[in-house]
């Protein structure tokens, strides 16, 4: 099992100098403690989320500040950008931290994002999908022919080369289909419990493995990133009480998360129904919903059986997401718990596909 770090929220609302602050410091833990990645998202017109529009930008200048961990983006939303763009962003990136990048895109969420596109938002998927084709062929020199303002065809190939051979690509997907395609096209997957339990998701993994065997790829050799609240103490105690108000007010700015729990739950919640009062009650449900069989929350002892878990369910990597929290000083003191959960887990395995 490997460990890596995932970054998903900050107040992008206003001025502050240290709004970066907790990224690079923890960067730097991950680099110095032998952590296998930094996943940086692309979130757009969220105040929480804010800092975090553009994940090339970011891993230009996390590359200067580390040395061995690898920068992923998590994810590019490929509908939203020109596949040269995308080719030539992650280029610079692998090339600044000598061969360190990896790209997982994604097909988008809001309908807000697509002020970016030109494309209609129900296609999304298949834009994902075409983009990939095109960014990848870009990324190992090959010309790709694109239409120009005035309709005539193009052919465009991207500088500078990236120095990897073929820098690594995942797609973020949570269905079933997404994860057959992936098989299919032999690259990785990066997936969450959001809004679904593990027994839920394994399943899919095995569709994972079993499409990249029928495809002619190893089945053991496709790589599974789950994405996992995470925040660990001394004892499993003292990290639900430093959590616990943190997360709440995490969930109270995500609201959706808390939908989505409790669809998973087979409850049919409408928060547009729900008085403060209830939202509050909503949110202890939630808080309890999350740290129980959904994330990382305790001491290094009492998360080993959800590390084991994850690893029976066929996952490589927790990609553990610590900026729910949004205080420097209580996830900075949590990361020394969390390297030592790896280290005591390194040896824990998935079983191999059959």
């Amino acid at each position: 099992m490997q460990f890596s770090l995932f970054y998903f929220d900050g107040d992008g609302s206003r001025r502050n100098p240290d709004a970066y602050r907790l990224l690079l410091d923890s960067a730097r833990f991950a680099d110095e403690n032998g952590f296998q990645a930094l996943w940086v998202p692309e979130r757009h017109f969220h105040a929480f989320g804010g800092l975090y529009p553009n994940p090339a930008v970011i891993h230009a200048a996390l590359a200067m500040a580390t040395k061995n961990v690898q920068l992923r983006s998590g994810s590019v939303v490929a509908p939203l950008h020109h596949p040269v763009r995308v080719a030539e962003d992650w280029a610079v990136v692998d090339n600044l931290s000598g061969g360190r990048a990896g790209v997982a895109i994604a097909s988008g969420w809001t309908m807000e994002e697509f002020v970016l596109s030109r494309e209609p938002h129900g296609f999304r998927r298949t834009l994902m999908w075409r983009s990939y084709d095109e960014i990848t062929r870009l990324l190992a020199g090959e010309a790709v022919v694109f239409e120009d303002a005035d309709g005539n065809e193009v052919e465009a190939k991207t500088l500078p080369r990236p120095l990897q051979p073929r820098i690594p690509f995942w797609v973020a997907g949570q269905s079933t289909e997404t994860f057959v395609e992936a098989g299919r096209r032999g690259i990785n997957v990066l997936c969450s419990l959001l809004g679904e339990t593990l027994d839920d998701v394994a399943p899919k993994i095995r569709a994972y493995r079993e499409a990249l065997d029928r495809a002619g790829h190893d089945p053991d050799a496709g790589r599974v990133a789950m994405m996992v609240h995470t925040f660990l103490a001394e004892d499993p105690e003292t990290a639900r009480a430093r959590v616990i108000g943190p997360f709440s007010d995490y969930l109270r700015t995500h609201y959706h998360l808390l939908e989505s729990l409790a669809k998973s739950m087979k409850l049919d919640v409408r928060l547009s129904d729900f008085s403060q009062d209830d939202l509050d009650s909503l949110l202890r449900f939630g808080v309890e919903g999350f740290m129980n069989g959904r994330a990382l929350i305790g001491s290094p002892e009492s998360c080993r059986p959800m590390v084991e878990a994850l690893a029976e369910a066929g996952v490589d990597e927790i990609a553990s997401l610590i900026d729910f929290v949004q205080d420097r000083e209580l996830v900075m003191g949590g990361l020394p718990h969390l390297a030592e959960l790896a280290k005591a887990t390194a040896g824990v395995r998935r079983l191999e596909a059959v």
